[in-house]
């Protein structure tokens, strides 16, 4: 299964607005929607297209709802994320699986809440740690090159 993470705006509650739109309730219907963490919704989606192809769909209510939307493709990594762009970017064979994971966009998790990210490169394997509070966790996001800008 392919994953599916939307993380909301500051200010606003996502699941609430989202769901607030029919359009989007309906692209949403046919998934178990969740929210792992503070202010987001995830799915399971069958592929990575798929996974892509919703995202699309749901592009008009991202841009004034959501931060940022990332997609976790298990042939990619099982447990890092890819950004939307990169996602699509893999998807449609312009990066190879094998060449993401060199630039990172690293979320603390603090009390459920991603909190803010810290940009950093992968050498010889391995990132640099979480560094910007105390946090519980973190997730990590490949990120494409103009987005670690």
């Amino acid at each position: 299964m392919t994953e599916v993470l939307v993380l909301g705006s500051d200010d606003v509650d996502l699941r609430l607005d989202l769901f607030g739109y029919e359009t989007a309730r309906r692209a949403l219907a046919t998934y178990e929607v969740q929210s792992p963490f503070a202010n987001t919704v995830a799915v399971d989606t069958v592929s990575l297209g798929a996974a892509v192809s919703l995202l699309n769909d749901l592009n008009w209510y991202l841009v004034r709802l959501a931060d940022a939307a990332f997609v976790r493709e298990p042939s990619v990594s099982e447990t890092e994320w890819l950004s939307r762009d990169l996602a699509a970017k893999v998807r449609d064979g312009e990066v190879r699986a094998a060449e993401t994971d060199a630039r990172l966009k690293v979320y603390g998790v603090d009390e459920g809440a991603l909190v803010e990210p810290m940009y950093v490169t992968r050498t010889q394997g391995e990132h640099p740690e979480y560094d910007l509070r105390d946090v519980d966790e973190t997730l990590t996001v490949r990120v494409t090159d103009d987005e670690f800008r």
